[in-house]
């Protein structure tokens, strides 16, 4: 049973974009996808038009690993850089069941 989080970060002038650059470039990312639990840490760009907001799916083992990660002196990092590009955020939370069902399965395309 995963838990993904769906973070939006939104700002003005490109921010959000520029903020994921920033997070991937000084290798935060990568440090992130490193801790353990850790399943997905991808960001998305929406294809709306003028859009200034960044979709990141960020996906744990368990709560567990959501809390060391929380805990962890990476969460200071991302938040500095959250006031740097001034974003604003929304959130979603899922937790995943164990498996496709049947029915699913007949319109998901291998």
């Amino acid at each position: 049973m995963a838990i993904t989080v769906n973070i939006r970060y939104s700002g003005k002038n490109g921010a959000a974009k520029a903020f994921a650059r920033e997070m991937i470039e000084s290798g935060t990312v990568a440090k992130i996808r490193a801790e353990k639990g850790n399943v997905r840490y991808e960001y998305f760009i929406p294809l709306k038009e003028n859009a200034e907001e960044v979709l990141l799916i960020d996906s744990w083992e368990n709560q567990e690993a959501i809390d060391v990660h929380h805990a962890s002196p990476m969460m200071s990092v991302i938040a500095e850089l959250r006031e740097k590009y001034d974003l604003h955020m929304s959130v979603e939370r899922f937790v995943s069941d164990d498996g496709i069902s049947e029915n699913d399965k007949k319109f998901i395309r291998n």
